[in-house]
């Protein structure tokens, strides 16, 4: 069961080379106090920090996995984070076709995650 929706309609990759930083977005609304969950891993690589709608419910290391499949991601949670992110155990991102720059930050969250992330169309 999927305990958190997030109705994207913006997405975004960025790369912070001041502080050497890869991010990756999605969220409902251009409003800081609007869902949404957040991707960052330092641009040589290593340990990946996933949080959402508030960095109080974030945490390392804290994706199982990803399933992508028409209707946007579902990003399920190790158990050992889900207390780090209020006991959900997965985030469901639906992504319209009117979700902006969707292509271009799935791309990148699979070239992040790569045997962690699947499509299942």
């Amino acid at each position: 069961m999927t305990e958190v929706l997030i109705r994207a309609a913006y997405a975004s990759v960025v790369e912070d080379d001041e502080d050497e930083m890869l991010f990756i977005g999605f969220a409902e609304g251009e409003d800081e106090e609007e869902p949404y969950c957040l991707f960052r891993q330092p641009l040589a690589g290593g340990p990946i920090w996933f949080e959402v709608s508030s960095d109080e419910f974030g945490a390392e290391d804290a994706v199982a996995n990803i399933l992508r499949d028409r209707k946007g991601i579902t990003i399920h949670i190790a158990p050992a984070a889900q207390a780090q992110l209020g006991w959900a155990s997965s985030i469901a991102v639906r992504i319209g076709p009117e979700c902006e720059d969707a292509e271009n930050a799935l791309t990148a969250l699979a070239e992040m995650f790569g045997p962690l992330y699947s499509v299942n169309d």
